[in-house]
């Protein structure tokens, strides 16, 4: 299937109108931090003609396809599979030192999500991997087969806010001992059995906060945004904007952290005059978290849960 066919970027309109007053000039560059399957840097790139593009992915075969889409574009976008908190070392190994935009896109990808042999979703069996970069690290089989009981109990608790989770992994430990765990399928069964009826009564597929947490730990993402965020700011020129598109409350928190603590005046009480260094240097462009529309939800279900956040940078750091 085309990756165009595939592929419905989440508030997409919004996300441009956003950017737009920092991409209009001549020059202008805008990093997309997940690239994904190209929508979003589609967009961009056809909306602001004299921007070049700058796009992130830890996924190769993401590159691959996104590269296929954009090829029309020639050298105004630059690939490179990297993950997004490594946005300064890639921007100086390309030399720019700052920006006029930056765009996330958090979470899994619909590629990750629709292709049935990566195991990111529960709705179907398929290995246990769930690894976004599926050249390095470990997948979520791993993790269930060797992780102590008490380091799993704190990663479904603080990466799924799972309030059952030490019923799931005692589940768990017992069924690893019997056969180490390789499949989805065998996993969202066991949730399934060692729930109580509450608890499966509400928040949809009792399975999805077990996988966002094993999701989450295989590849490191509340570690990498805690560094990516503060990082793209940094990276940004003055006037320049960001806009985060977050899908779950750890994310977005750790996002409204950041904004909110460059949006601060940071000068001690009492001061009569607030010198520049410790003036504010973001000023928030979003209300809280802007929510997608209804009509966006009723043509996209994966729009549900998105929560945008936007700044602009207006003022260097103080020497």
């Amino acid at each position: 299937m085309a990756s165009e066919a595939r592929h419905v970027p989440v508030m997409l309109q919004r996300c441009l109108d956003v950017l737009a007053p920092a991409l209009a000039e001549p020059g202008a560059v805008v990093v997309d931090c997940t690239l994904g399957l190209g929508g979003h840097s589609e967009a961009l790139l056809s909306t602001f003609p004299a921007a070049r593009l700058v796009a992130l992915d830890r996924d190769p075969a993401a590159l691959k396809l996104a590269g296929e889409r954009l090829a029309p574009y020639g050298d105004r976008a630059t690939l490179v599979h990297a993950v997004y908190d490594e946005i300064g070392d890639v921007l100086d190994r390309l030399a720019i030192p700052r920006v006029q935009g930056v765009l996330f896109d958090l979470g899994v990808s619909s590629m990750q999500l629709d292709e049935a042999d990566r195991g990111f979703a529960y709705a179907q069996d398929a290995p246990l991997d769930m690894r976004m970069d599926q050249t390095t690290g470990i997948g979520a089989a791993e993790v269930l087969n060797t992780y102590p009981p008490g380091e799993l109990v704190r990663i479904l608790r603080a990466y799924g806010e799972e309030k059952q989770a030490k019923r799931i992994v005692g589940a768990i430990v017992r069924e690893r001992e019997k056969e180490p765990f390789r499949n989805s399928a065998r996993l969202v069964d066991l949730i399934r059995e060692a729930l109580p009826q509450a608890a499966k009564r509400t928040g949809g597929n009792p399975a999805k906060r077990t996988f966002q947490a094993l999701r989450i730990e295989v590849n490191g993402e509340l570690a990498s945004v805690e560094r990516a965020i503060p990082a793209a700011v940094g990276a940004l020129a003055v006037g320049g904007r960001i806009a985060v598109l977050s899908y779950q409350s750890l994310e977005d928190r750790i996002v409204k952290q950041v904004f909110a603590a460059g949006a601060a005046n940071t000068a001690p009480p009492g001061l009569p005059v607030v010198p520049e260094r410790y003036q504010p240097r973001l000023k928030l462009l979003t209300r809280g978290a802007e929510l997608p529309t209804e009509e966006e939800v009723a043509e996209n279900r994966r729009a549900a849960p998105a929560r945008l956040r936007a700044a602009q940078r207006i003022r260097e750091d103080a020497p």
